[in-house]
């Protein structure tokens, strides 16, 4: 069913793209709502992404899976949007405190996926950014500094500092 539908995708079919974006709706809004502050935001950054799916449509290698492909270009199309508005980023540098960059720490299993969500959004933009790359996608100090146009200390601060904020959050909402 799903190779119908990208079929009627790669030839412009509106019946088949709106399939698509309802098939995969709720699955890039959980990849785009980690990286917005806001449901409206992430919608709109969700569309974006779906019009580029539609764009490239044809560029799909239909002998891979077609989730990891959607995910990539949501992914991109969240930093892009990211990267748009960097003039109103903070990033913070590496400073001089003692504090150690990159513990794993551990998640409370008794939060509901919207609850952490929600505690993430919570994040600044910058903080934000570079935790869902890191955590959540998987991705490398140099390639979330390329990416983001940032400096890989600054990207591991980032990171220990939106680490730092989450705990700081998580223990707010036990007690």
């Amino acid at each position: 069913m799903l190779s119908q539908i990208i079929d009627g995708c790669r030839k412009g079919h509106r019946k088949n793209q709106k399939e698509l974006y309802q098939m995969f709706y709720a699955y890039g809004m959980s990849i785009t709502m980690r990286y917005a502050d806001s449901r409206d935001k992430a919608a709109a950054t969700l569309n974006d992404a779906f019009m580029k799916v539609f764009d490239n449509i044809r560029k799909y290698d239909r002998h891979r899976p077609f989730k990891p492909w959607l995910r990539k270009i949501i992914v991109n199309t969240a930093i892009n949007h990211f990267n748009a508005n960097k003039k109103y980023q903070n990033w913070e540098g590496l400073d001089e405190s003692s504090e150690e960059i990159g513990q794993d720490e551990t998640i409370i299993s008794g939060l509901t996926y919207d609850e952490i969500i929600e505690m993430v959004q919570k994040l600044s933009p910058a903080y934000r950014t570079v935790f869902n790359l890191y955590v959540i996608d998987g991705f490398k100090h140099e390639e979330i500094a390329e990416l983001l146009g940032i400096s890989v200390g600054t990207s591991k601060s980032n990171l220990f500092k939106a680490k730092r904020n989450l705990r700081a959050l998580l223990e707010k909402n036990l007690m």
